[in-house]
């Protein structure tokens, strides 16, 4: 059977990949009970509602829904929420990235769930017998559903992924391409997207593209680009040119590292003392130079800050204090004196705290680092040390190797509430669960 005519001419094809409902599809792996049923995994201190299973989103369970607010009636029809699994997840996510690496010679991934892949080495048929193998084999081998979506950009290859998992169109099976639609077809599903789906419209964008009269995907590739690129910013405006089929976005094998980098979390709750509080910090700064080292990074100033509870008729004090380095760094010693040097300068014992954290700033590229001549700061024997503790911990587990500050006793108010949380099926020797035969 001959293919219909393509609706878009490039020999550019990029698939993305991604998870369904994926922190829910994770659970669901080792506790195949939960099939069917409404699902939804938690926030930290299993506050509000971060994955949901298709059966949750029937019942009208909303992303980013507190717990509390669920109402009783969805929850008395069977509805089960669960802590977030993060060790879980990530490996998982680690498994399933593995697998879409070895059908391509260029991968991004995007985020924990979602992997942009290059099949420009295929032809249009043998891309969708790819993306199909894939499928089947990352739901078999690994046990989670995904969908992939097809197209000459990165945006396209997203709004595909959208047809693919919304079943826009009949028969789909998980896996779509522009190519296989003649552009009037290929127009009419546009048409059918909401412009705030388009791959970085946020709500500020479309109320402002609404105001324009540019509601759907359609709209905004027919837009002129001139005039978005004038009336928004350049970044939509390439928006326009990838909607058409023109790529402006490369796929880079490594994702480009972050501007800032913030570790913090609520407790569980309020915290008064200030051990317990200097415990927290430096453990939050700790996992900032982590991310630091994982992304090439130095940080040249370290923000530490906290909060009481603004939900609690109380008096509230939010203090901030920016700490500057003497020169860029990303060693977890220097960052965590520097957090705690901050956190000493505003800690009041009169406040109860709620939440806390610690950002890192004026980041730059570790290549070409240029250190300090008069500086006492041993920068290779630095790098020995952070090379060993990370080498350790990614091979032994988070937290084998850390401060001792981190290590005290720490208040139950301090710690994170996960009462709902599944076992470590795939991380731990201890959790790993047992088959009976």
């Amino acid at each position: 059977m001959s293919l219909p005519v393509q609706s878009i001419s490039s020999s550019r094809r990029i698939a993305l990949v991604d998870g369904n409902n994926f922190y829910c599809s994770c659970e669901r792996v080792f506790q195949p009970k939960l099939n069917g049923h409404p699902l939804i995994v938690l926030s930290n201190n299993d506050g509000c509602a971060v994955s949901r299973s298709q059966e949750a989103k029937d019942l009208g369970v909303k992303m980013g829904q507190p717990l509390f607010k669920i109402p009783a009636e969805i929850k008395r029809q069977g509805l089960i929420a669960l802590s977030s699994n993060y060790a879980l997840y990530a490996d998982l996510s680690n498994r399933m990235m593995h697998l879409l690496g070895e059908v391509t010679p260029a991968q991004e991934v995007y985020s924990i769930d979602e992997s942009f892949i290059d099949l420009s080495h295929l032809t249009h048929a043998r891309s969708l017998d790819a993306s199909y193998a894939l499928r089947a084999k990352i739901l078999q081998w690994i046990g989670i559903p995904v969908c992939a979506g097809i197209g000459p950009s990165k945006t396209l290859a997203k709004l595909a992924n959208h047809v693919a998992k919304k079943n826009l169109l009949p028969d789909l099976a998980g896996v779509f391409s522009w190519e296989s639609l003649t552009p009037t077809s290929a127009d009419a599903v546009l048409a059918r997207i909401p412009v705030s789906e388009v791959w970085g419209v946020g709500r500020r964008l479309t109320d402002g593209l609404e105001a324009m009269n540019i509601r759907t995907a359609l709209d905004l590739k027919r837009a002129d680009r001139r005039t978005i690129a004038k009336r928004f910013s350049v970044v939509l405006g390439r928006t326009v040119d990838e909607l058409n089929g023109h790529a402006c976005l490369s796929l880079d094998e490594v994702v480009p590292g972050k501007q800032q980098i913030m570790t913090s979390r609520s407790f569980a709750q309020t915290v008064t003392n200030i051990d317990a509080l200097a415990s927290a910090i430096a453990r939050f700064a700790s996992r900032g130079a982590e991310k630091l080292r994982q992304q090439g990074s130095m940080a040249n100033a370290v923000q530490v800050f906290a909060q009481t509870n603004r939900f609690a008729d109380e008096p509230q004090y939010n203090p901030s204090l920016t700490v500057p380095l003497s020169m860029a760094t990303d060693d977890t010693l220097r960052i965590t004196r520097a957090a705690l040097f901050g956190l000493k300068h505003f800690f009041r014992p009169e406040f109860a705290y709620k939440k806390a954290g610690v950002m890192l700033t004026g980041l730059e590229q570790r290549t070409g680092h240029q250190g300090d001549l008069f500086s006492r700061f041993d920068e290779a024997k630095s790098a020995s040390l952070m090379a060993a503790m990370d080498a350790l911990n990614s091979k032994y587990g988070q937290d084998t190797i850390r401060l001792a500050i981190t290590t005290g006793k720490i208040s139950k108010a301090s710690a994170m509430r996960r009462e709902r949380k599944s076992p470590n099926y795939t991380t731990r020797w201890d959790e790993i669960p047992m088959a009976v035969c």
